[in-house]
């Protein structure tokens, strides 16, 4: 199981780097000058990745009456903004996938510094009993080299050598695409019996509402042509994993049942934003009738 944990790792590895290097490589100065100077589309992404969603996954906690491991897991996948596939969906769907790329580097920067003292903040307030403190130069150094990094080069290359980005672009995507169904595989295989375990409860539920929430508020939180607007969904939807796995070994001791419990709150909200990005990719694919 460790080796194939250890694989995993490696080809999660892989899709980050080959999705963002893809991402950069499809995108232009200009294009992301547009976006991170658009002060509003920023300013609402920050509310609602931030603000909102975290707030929301309370909400869920609280209405659902979750058990207390079941209730960290959702209240540290709610803080924890700017997950990797977050892109990967916004080009699913045939989104603003600059946008989006963009976007999800920057809130998951952001999301290195905001994490724990937001995830602190809500669960002090619900009272659970613990206090989060985490290596914030570990989690932007991860954030730096994973994402920023290949995305800055797949830009460079764009920008200074556009028939060679041409040509990468189809083998960074198709890397991109494969490593992608093999991370969704092994998170299946490597979680099932944590995810099976979890039924009986709650959590999937919440994680899966989770998802649909932070769709909607990402989306409805834009502005731009809808395909800028679902592109935000999406990359408000997918959380990342890295800080709250981060959170549960420092502050938690890698307690099973919180991990069990993290694992099923992310597959279910994947679960939610899949889908979403699949049908809308069918329905920008198919012709229009005139």
């Amino acid at each position: 199981m460790n080796t194939l944990h250890l694989v995993l790792n490696a080809v999660t590895v892989i899709f980050i780097v080959a999705t963002m290097f893809a991402a950069g490589l499809g995108a232009t100065v200009p294009a992301l000058l547009g976006v991170f100077t658009n002060v509003p589309l920023l300013v609402l992404a920050l509310i609602a990745n931030m603000v909102v969603i975290p707030l929301i996954g309370w909400g869920l906690g609280a209405l659902l009456g979750l058990p207390s491991a079941a209730f960290i897991a959702l209240i540290l996948v709610a803080s924890s903004p700017g997950g990797p596939f977050g892109a990967k969906l916004a080009m699913v769907q045939k989104g603003d996938v600059v946008a989006g790329a963009a976007m999800q580097v920057l809130l998951a920067s952001v999301g290195s510094l905001t994490f724990g003292p937001t995830a602190n903040a809500i669960l002090t307030a619900a009272d659970v009993g613990t206090s989060l403190s985490l290596d914030v130069g570990a989690l932007v150094l991860t954030v730096a080299l994973l994402q920023l990094v290949p995305f800055a080069i797949g830009l460079l290359t764009s920008h200074y050598a556009p028939d060679v980005a041409r040509s990468w672009h189809p083998t960074a995507a198709a890397v991109s695409n494969i490593t992608f169904l093999v991370v969704l595989a092994g998170m299946l295989l490597g979680n099932w019996r944590d995810v099976v375990d979890l039924l009986g409860s709650l959590a999937l539920l919440a994680g899966f509402l989770l998802g649909v929430a932070a769709f909607a508020v990402g989306t409805l939180l834009a502005t731009g042509p809808p395909t800028r607007r679902t592109a935000m969904g999406s990359v408000a939807a997918v959380r990342n994993a890295g800080p709250a796995l981060a959170a549960i070994g420092l502050a938690f001791g890698d307690q099973p049942a919180v991990l069990s419990a993290l694992a099923g709150v992310l597959l279910s909200g994947l679960a939610a934003a899949l889908p979403t990005a699949t049908l809308l990719s069918g329905r920008r694919s198919a012709p229009r009738r005139r």
